[in-house]
């Protein structure tokens, strides 16, 4: 029995529990269709994403140790907003590290979906392979001198090793009843909004339905007068059939709670409190002023220092021990907790005026300008 040096490759891969096909017929399967359903397709899951990586990018990262020549290199061209995307959709980022004149000189993020990993034989990755179309790019995880040349930041996957999991599983079943529901809507808008009935059999002399005829009927309901996409379609009746009205109105049907139930569980699907996308109905933070403050201390925050902290790692090799971290004191949100830790380090009699610079930050930022 192996105890040691062994990962999964000795170990059947684990597979989460989903339902089957009959059961997940109405929700997408695969990343391209998840994130055409819950990103392009969904104004929610658009907003919610577009906010966290763009908070994400927004944030001004410094080096506590080493030169700023790896805060440099991570701040260019929203380089963080484009892996914090990556993250919550896909769930892992690989950056390509090119370099010029044996220093590192510029990160490229590629296509999540285009990379597979290549592991030996204990399950370990050596390395990835790009593809593009029929053409495909072999990636080395480390060069002769044992330095990163692809950065892989992966998030929490209890499922597999040598990938992350996404936030588009989560939020695509609330993403799918979400558009379904508009679609709904306008069907019914585009079909004069008439509501739903029962189609009954009367004739003069009391003669039920053939079988023939009962199932050629049940189909061509089922063709053309079944789904959203047919909603308040109306109806040519033969003799002794009769419509009965029998639809619910549309207060009874209340589709704006089921949207708005919907819109929650996609924010919540990526870490954003509903009341900052607009969502009524939410009473967990009392004003925009907390949301934005959890936003950030919940969501925001954790995931920027898990990226700047593979990225430093990853770096390491190439330029000497460094250290980034990211200044809190320039997010506006965040003015707050900035003011309260001030007024008790101020008042704090037992400590200096040096320590007191040094607990609040000072003394290091001076160092690295």
């Amino acid at each position: 029995m192996r105890w040691f040096g062994r990962k999964s490759a000795d170990v059947p891969p684990l597979f989460l529990s989903y339902p089957g096909p009959s059961e997940r017929n109405l929700f997408p399967s695969g990343y391209q269709a998840q994130l055409k359903e819950v990103f392009l397709g969904n104004p929610v899951g658009q907003r919610a994403v577009r906010m966290v990586a763009g908070a994400v990018g927004a944030l001004k990262v410094y080096a506590l140790e080493g030169d700023n020549a790896a805060a440099s290199l991570i701040g260019r061209a929203s380089l963080l907003e484009q892996v914090a995307a990556s993250l919550l959709l896909h769930g892992n980022a690989y950056l390509q590290l090119v370099e010029a004149l044996g220093a590192p000189a510029e990160l490229f993020l590629l296509q999540p979906d285009r990379v597979t990993v290549d592991t030996d034989e204990r399950g370990w990755p050596r390395g990835y392979t790009y593809r593009a179309g029929r053409r495909s790019v072999r990636i080395n995880r480390h060069d002769a001198l044992e330095r990163v040349q692809l950065i892989h930041i992966k998030s929490l996957n209890p499922v597999q090793d040598q990938s992350g999991l996404g936030c588009l599983e989560a939020a695509c079943a609330a993403a799918s009843i979400h558009n379904r529901a508009s679609r709904w809507n306008k069907a019914l808008l585009d079909n004069a909004a008439r509501p739903s009935g029962a189609l009954t059999y009367d004739p003069p002399d009391g003669a039920p339905l053939s079988a023939s005829q009962f199932e050629r009927l049940r189909e061509e309901i089922e063709k053309q007068f079944s789904g959203s996409l047919n909603a308040g379609r109306p109806m040519l009746l033969e003799g002794g059939l009769r419509w009965q009205s029998l639809g619910l109105s549309p207060t009874d049907m209340d589709f704006v709670a089921v949207k708005e139930a919907a819109a929650r569980d996609i924010a919540l699907a990526f870490g954003v409190p509903p009341v900052l996308l607009g969502l009524p109905g939410d009473t967990a933070y009392s004003n925009l002023r907390e949301a934005g403050r959890a936003l950030y201390r919940q969501t925001v925050l954790p995931l920027a220092e898990r990226i700047i902290g593979e990225m430093s790692e990853a770096l390491r090799d190439w330029i000497g021990p460094v250290k980034l971290a990211i200044d809190t004191d320039a997010i506006s949100e965040l003015a707050e907790d900035r003011e309260r830790l001030w007024q008790m380090v101020a008042q704090a009699d037992f400590i200096s005026s040096e320590e007191k610079r040094e607990m609040l930050g000072f003394e290091r930022k001076r160092q690295q300008h």
